[in-house]
């Protein structure tokens, strides 16, 4: 299991079935989850826990529901996809 902690208030840890991210502060905490799924397969492993949340954020961005975008305005946060491509 390869391990990455910064000032940050999370870990990544990777494991071969996939990658969880520990969030944690005094006042909130939890863990994310990532493991292969359906659309992650066009990712390398290393990068599929990366790829899989920006998918999930943009997916979940896009959606007109006016309670995801109170919500994400209350917790402070925003996000804007982008497509990158290679030369």
């Amino acid at each position: 299991m390869e391990s990455i902690e910064n000032p940050h208030g999370f870990s990544i840890n990777t494991e071969s079935d996939g990658t969880r991210i520990v969030l944690e502060c005094p006042h909130q905490g939890g863990v994310l989850y990532s493991i292969p799924a359906e659309a992650t397969w066009v990712c390398e492993p290393a990068l599929s826990s990366s790829h899989a949340l920006a998918g999930f954020l943009t997916e979940l961005t896009a959606l007109s529901d006016s309670q995801i975008d109170t919500m994400l305005q209350r917790w402070g946060i925003y996000f804007r996809p982008h497509k990158r491509f290679e030369d």
